[in-house]
């Protein structure tokens, strides 16, 4: 498995990736999650032309697994991070953060931040074993609490939800 930038061909195969992905939601009474559309390929176009969207592929080059990303409070913000099924517990998701984090401190971000379900396994206490630490209300830049806002009001705060931050200055990765 290698990670690579996104390119315009993976598009379809994120968005089956995605919905694959959403499929673990429902066995917890989260089917609006499993049935939520994933992002159309005009928003993941902007990513991949924004240099913000990468993916881990296969031994024939083909998607396994997406991240896409954007600026948020001047911090790279991981918008969406998705790995098949078929493909789960093989660190493909810690190495797409990785990709991420390596960009971002190319670019002089401090941190990585994410919002994320507080208690669904692969979610929040994912990302803590990934060095993410939840943040308060209080501690959540106007852009990050914009994101939180437009999650609210999607329906998302049926389930409790976090954001994350991960420092990476001294970050050994």
């Amino acid at each position: 498995m290698r990670v690579r930038s996104a390119e315009h061909r993976d598009l379809p195969l994120l968005r089956e990736i995605e919905r694959a992905a959403g499929e673990p939601f429902r066995a917890l009474g989260m089917a609006e999650i499993a049935d939520d559309e994933p992002p159309g390929e005009g928003e993941l176009s902007r990513r991949l032309r924004a240099g913000l969207a990468w993916v881990a592929v296969d031994e024939r080059d083909l998607p396994v697994g997406y991240l896409i990303a954007e600026w948020v409070d001047g911090e790279a913000h991981v918008a969406q991070v998705s790995v098949h099924p078929d493909h789960a517990r093989r660190r493909i998701g810690r190495a797409l953060l990785e990709r991420l984090a390596d960009h971002a401190r190319e670019r002089g971000s401090p941190a990585l931040t994410l919002t994320t379900f507080a208690e669904v396994p692969w979610n929040a206490p994912y990302y803590r074993r990934c060095g993410f630490a939840e943040l308060a209300p209080e501690e959540l830049g106007p852009e990050l609490r914009a994101v939180r806002r437009r999650e609210a009001e999607l329906g998302l705060d049926r389930w409790p939800r976090v954001a994350m931050r991960r420092v990476l200055a001294g970050d050994a990765g």
